[in-house]
């Protein structure tokens, strides 16, 4: 499933929905409440959440949202369709926390410089970073080195402790697109780096455009991830080249804390991003970002 968050153009609550096809979304509770009076079983439309992270971590509530696209998918079933052209995709979810993991490519650890990593790299991006497909990312007049990172995003569908790394992905429920911005002076020019806070700031994590389930992906271990700015490919890598593999991460991070559901593990960037290339390529206003994620989907979002 492609599960998003949205709402019709030109106001109205947000509402949770799934891609049928590559051009209209079906909302999930009339599309669960229409196949239900279908088959002639009583209306449990209210078993979907309202929200992406109640979706996730209940697997009946999972269960009934496929059969609900499953029947607005059936040809009979057009007006369950809404076309994507009447729709704003939003965010997939707002997360608990932002996990973020730092030099996880081998490539752009090269390009970066320093010793070998024995351990991930992790920082943190607040809840108050997330921005949707589509977004103005406004970077403050004040930050002068803003980046891009293109990156599989890794959203946590069943709460996790001390998981081991063979387990890890039983505990993933599904897959985003993500843009880590980062405002670099936060990071290379102050003692000590201030990381978290370089790639925290509002809107600093776009995500989207939907939530990709397992089915639709499979496993993480060779997806392909670019980046266009401007519509020039400046970043084109691979997942197999990440140090610390998905699961390896999840079994890591969750032997420290527990990670629940809808939490969001930003699973580092390839090379290529604008502060080690030369000169370096800051963002500027106007700029246009494409990110896709093999698989996964492609994210679009400008600077302003």
């Amino acid at each position: 499933m492609r599960l998003v968050t949205f709402r019709r153009r030109g106001g109205g609550a947000p509402s949770l929905g799934g891609m049928v096809g590559t051009e209209a979304v079906a909302e999930l509770r009339p599309a669960l409440a229409a196949a239900l009076r279908a088959a002639g079983e009583p209306d449990r439309a209210a078993a979907i959440p309202a929200e992406m992270a109640a979706l996730v971590a209940d697997e009946a509530a999972m269960l009934a949202a496929a059969r609900a696209l499953a029947f607005a998918a059936r040809p009979e079933n057009a007006a369950l369709r809404i076309p994507l052209a009447e729709v704003e995709l939003l965010a997939p979810l707002r997360p608990g926390k932002i996990l973020g993991v730092g030099r996880n490519y081998a490539e752009h650890a090269k390009e970066v410089g320093g010793p070998a990593q024995a351990a991930p790299r992790i920082f943190l991006k607040p809840p108050s970073a997330v921005a949707g497909p589509g977004a103005v990312v406004r970077i403050p007049k004040a930050v002068t080195k803003p980046d891009y990172e293109a990156e599989l995003g890794v959203v946590i569908g069943r709460a996790a402790r001390d998981v081991p790394e063979h387990a890890a992905l039983e505990h993933v429920a599904g897959y985003v697109v993500l843009n880590d911005v980062s405002a670099r002076e936060f990071q290379f020019d102050v003692s000590p780096p201030q990381t978290s806070f370089a790639k925290g700031l509002d809107g600093f994590c776009p995500i989207g455009p939907w939530l990709a389930t397992p089915d639709e992906v499979g496993e993480p271990w060779r997806l392909a991830v670019r980046c266009w700015l401007n519509g020039e490919l400046v970043q084109e890598g691979n997942t197999a080249d990440m140090i610390f593999p998905v699961p390896r991460l999840i079994a890591y991070l969750s032997r420290y804390m527990t990670l629940e559901p809808g939490d969001l593990i930003a699973t580092g960037t390839p090379a290529g991003s604008g502060a080690f290339r030369d000169p370096p390529r800051w963002l500027r206003a106007g700029d246009r970002l494409r990110l896709e994620v093999e698989r996964v989907g492609v994210l679009e979002h400008t600077i302003g």
